[in-house]
């Protein structure tokens, strides 16, 4: 009696054994599965709202700064002409240059510094790939926040404004580095966004030495 209860209590061992291992695997595979599908979504999702959290503290700081500012063409460029009223050379205005690029960046980041940690509601749904769930179901935090200092670099473009005539264009590159997290997940995101700050029609050929005059 004994050897059979013994081998009776090793049998359903052994059976609990398999069913846990079963439900293991299959609850690994679900999980890989879900990892597969969700994750893609979710860092999408992140960085959409981290580009529009970004768009909207940038944009806010650089339009109060040219509103206060009315910067023109010849704030940052002036064309000199040869004898013959051909365009010879673009210089660049150094000074105002480098302090428009150092002034921006203070003011972004300070607007960064400010606003502090952001956060959107994303519904479970919207992170499945069915559109049928999308907006569905409850609400996940999405924690958005600054990962290091923006930075602001001046730019320069040419291009053909008409017959002899080159368009010449002075911008403003902001690139901002966003971190965001959901729980189990967490993403990086770099983000430039351009701003005119002044262009100018440049009649006449444009010398090759003046399309890197930022550069120089």
């Amino acid at each position: 009696m004994r050897y059979k209860s013994r081998r009776r209590f090793s049998g359903r061992v052994k059976l609990w054994a398999i069913i846990f291992v079963i439900i293991t695997a299959l609850f690994t595979a679900v999980l890989i599965k879900t990892e597969k599908n969700v994750r893609p979504i979710a860092a999408q999702q992140a960085e959409h709202y981290s580009k529009l959290t970004a768009n909207k503290i940038i944009s806010s700081a650089v339009s109060e700064y040219l509103d206060e500012n009315r910067y023109t063409y010849s704030d940052f460029a002036a064309v000199l002409y040869d004898e013959n009223g051909n365009a010879a050379a673009i210089e660049a205005v150094t000074y105002n240059i480098n302090r428009v690029q150092s002034e921006l960046s203070l003011i972004i980041n300070s607007e960064f510094m400010e606003s502090g940690d952001t956060s959107a509601e994303i519904p479970i749904g919207s992170l499945t790939n069915s559109y049928l769930l999308a907006g569905i179901g409850p609400h996940l935090r999405l924690r958005i926040c600054p990962a290091r200092e923006a930075q602001v670099e001046l730019t320069s473009t040419f291009s053909s404004a008409g017959v002899n005539q080159t368009c010449h264009r002075i911008s403003a590159t902001v690139t901002a580095y966003i971190n965001s997290s959901l729980p189990l997940y967490s993403f990086s995101t770099e983000v430039s966004f351009e701003f005119l700050l002044a262009e100018n029609i440049i009649v006449g050929e444009v010398p090759e030495v003046s399309l890197n005059f930022l550069e120089s």
